[in-house]
């Protein structure tokens, strides 16, 4: 277990240095700058906010760039791409893509305003769509939709609210004023309108105004001084220009498929300067000299003072690391790929130990005895053996897929002890094509559990090993509370609950092989129960209050007992994995023995274990994390701690190799 102890690094430059140093300390990755609120006396700070919003900027531009490159020329990757790791590039080549960055950024605006093109023209072509529609029942009228009133005759161009014959209209409209001498023509008629024109001598055009007003009349949204033909075809024709453009304009776009990855480095070097910048805004500052305050590796301490010295005309000092330090975990090959499953927790506090190492063990052997198929398991870890041996991922990446490949290996070793290889998969080919009936028991030549036939014995093993599992979280606790002098809470508040569990565990022991050791488990168990009674309410006052809550303690029993039923899930995820595959395999073999048979078999066992993988993978996993999280970390773990954030190259495509 290991969490390295911290140091405050003040480092005093010329400023005439601070490019080159703040770049090398980048690259480096060696110190998590610490944001100091005020500035020392005869100090000031820079503003770089402007330059930085121009980098976020170009940042956000080419992101858009990218995602519109991706909507017309998707990039073409394999299954696994997923997996590479990010191009690595020589520290020189940082000056190359900053000298095409304006380049390639005049090229992000010219996606970014060819998209813009096309979605206006798709707007266009939802209003002509729209005026298409509304200018569709007027294709027989021969005159514009806006056509005015001469000097002697009213126009009245527009739709009624409702379905008129000829006969009905006129009647309609001769009963609302009998003196009102006008003329009409009924150009398209459907359940709910009817456009009409309609004409009336000039001098009773308010007449037939008010009258057309109250049968809801409505002049068209949208007249033109072309005829409603002529209209459609001017719509259509600019319709079909619109269409060609945006044509040619996705041409265009997908042209600049080829500057993906010049537009993916350009963004990280924006990312990178604005990371940079970010930080000077942040420091001291006067005439000549600058001062940065980080923390750092206390093992990391005098590789930072040569690269200093190096690159930078500068004094560095180092002091003990104030409470506000962050942490820095430091495993073994084993452990390191579990430190994800712990942050994704919490990183450790300053009182925490590093439990690393303890889930690391863990993790791999409950995932393990979840998914507990041999098949399983060496498929998994030669398959992501040779994902990292091809893909060469990034570190991260590298640590999750080894967390994997160790989780792989734990469930061939458990798959070997509980006689699975996909399944009884061995057996079923063998009984398929021999005509036998043999076991996976009568092929393998040690001895091995069945779950599903020794289903109390696993589950007495899971308790076990879920006993052991709480009994360690427990101890971690004990080594923190002595770690802090905290004696009364290491052997009152752990030591004597870590015993009843071990007098009860003897206990229940035993009841089934002995019973001298059924009266030692018996008098361990009572012997700490006594002790737990006389010592839980040592802070209460009075002897009363201390004696009632001694024994009120004695419920806590009941969580303990929860707590280890949980580790059922052992048995329960063992014996899902096994049985589906199982199942599968029976299933494949019920076609006979013919071609057809043969590939029912091929196909059924594949995306048969194909499916129980990806299920019980996922299901192992989350459970495996449950019991580190409730089970173990409740024990003793509290975290809380700031996880070290090193200033560093903040890229997503690209990598500054080190130099040779």
């Amino acid at each position: 277990m290991s969490k390295l102890k911290m140091k405050t690094v003040r480092i005093i430059a010329l400023r005439e240095d601070r490019k080159r140093l703040l770049e090398h300390l980048q690259d480096n990755a060696l110190v998590q700058i610490k944001k100091i609120e005020k500035s020392a006396k005869g100090f000031s700070r820079i503003d770089m906010t402007s330059q930085m919003q121009i980098f976020e900027k170009n940042v956000n531009l080419s992101q858009q760039a990218l995602r519109i490159l991706d909507d017309y020329a998707p990039e073409k990757k394999g299954l696994l791409a997923s997996f590479s790791g990010r191009r690595g590039i020589d520290p020189d080549e940082i000056g190359v893509i900053a000298s095409k960055s304006h380049e390639v950024m005049t090229i992000c605006s010219r996606i970014t305003d060819l998209q813009k093109q096309i979605v206006d023209n798709a707007a266009e072509q939802v209003r002509i769509k729209t005026s298409l529609t509304q200018i569709e029942p007027w294709q027989k009228l021969d005159i514009p939709l806006n056509t005015g009133d001469t000097k002697t005759t009213a126009v009245f161009i527009g739709t009624l609210p409702q379905s008129y014959t000829d006969i009905e209209l006129a009647e309609t409209i001769a009963k609302a004023n009998s003196k009102l001498e006008f003329e009409f023509e009924i150009e398209h008629t459907e359940n709910s309108m009817t456009c009409i024109v309609m004409f009336v001598p000039i001098s009773q055009k308010q007449t037939a105004d008010s009258i057309l007003r109250n049968l809801g009349f409505a002049r068209p949204m949208s007249p033109t001084s072309h005829t409603p033909k002529e209209k459609t075809r001017r719509l259509k024709e600019k319709s079909k220009m619109l269409a060609e453009d945006s044509a040619k304009i996705k041409e265009e776009i997908i042209s600049y498929a080829d500057k993906r990855d010049d537009i993916k480095v350009t963004q990280d070097y924006f990312k990178i300067r604005t990371d940079k910048y970010s930080v000077i805004n942040s420091l001291d500052q006067s005439k000549h000299v600058f001062v940065l305050t980080g923390y750092i590796p206390e093992e990391d301490c005098v590789k930072l003072e040569e690269l200093c010295h190096r690159v930078a005309t500068c004094y560095v000092e180092f002091y003990d690391a104030d409470e506000d330090a962050p942490v820095k975990l430091k495993n073994n090959a084993f452990a390191r790929p579990a430190q994800n499953i712990l942050t994704m927790y919490a990183s450790p506090s300053h009182d925490d130990i590093d439990p690393t190492p303890i889930l690391a063990f863990f993790f791999y052997f409950f995932f393990g005895m979840m998914f507990s198929d041999a098949g399983y398991g060496l498929l998994m870890a030669i398959a992501i053996g040779i994902i990292i041996k091809k893909f060469k991922p990034d570190e991260k990446m590298k640590e999750n897929l080894k967390l994997f490949q160790y989780c792989g290996i734990s469930t061939f070793l458990w798959g070997l002890v509980f006689g699975s290889f996909f399944g009884d998969a061995p057996a079923t080919l063998y009984n398929y094509f021999s005509g036998a009936s043999i076991t996976m028991a009568d092929i393998i030549p040690w001895p091995t559990i069945d779950p599903q036939k020794d289903a109390l014995t696993v589950m007495a093993i899971s308790i076990g090993f879920g006993l052991i599992h709480i009994l360690v979280g427990m101890g971690c606790k004990f080594y923190v509370c002595l770690k802090k002098k905290d004696y009364g809470g290491a052997f009152f508040d752990t030591g004597l609950w870590m015993m009843l569990l071990v007098g009860i565990a003897v206990l229940a022991i035993g009841a089934f092989s002995s019973q001298i050791v059924l009266y030692v488990g018996a008098g361990i168990a009572i012997a700490c129960a006594v002790g737990l009674v006389l010592t839980q309410g040592r802070n209460k006052k009075g002897f009363f209050g201390k004696m009632i809550g001694g024994l009120a303690s004695l419920y806590d029993i009941t969580g303990y007992i929860s707590d280890l039923l949980s580790y059922s899930r052992l048995l329960a995820l063992g014996l899902t994995t096994g049985v589906m595959a199982q199942v599968f395999n029976m299933l494949s073999s019920m076609f006979g023995k013919s071609v057809f048979g043969c590939i029912c078999m091929i196909v059924i066992m594949v995306a048969g274990h194909a499916i129980n993988i990806g299920l019980n993978a996922l299901g192992s996993y989350v459970h495996t994390m449950r019991l580190q999280y409730v089970e173990m970390f409740g024990k003793f773990y509290e975290g809380g701690g700031k996880e070290f954030e090193p200033f560093s190259l903040n890229s997503k495509y690209i990598k500054i190799q080190e130099d040779k």
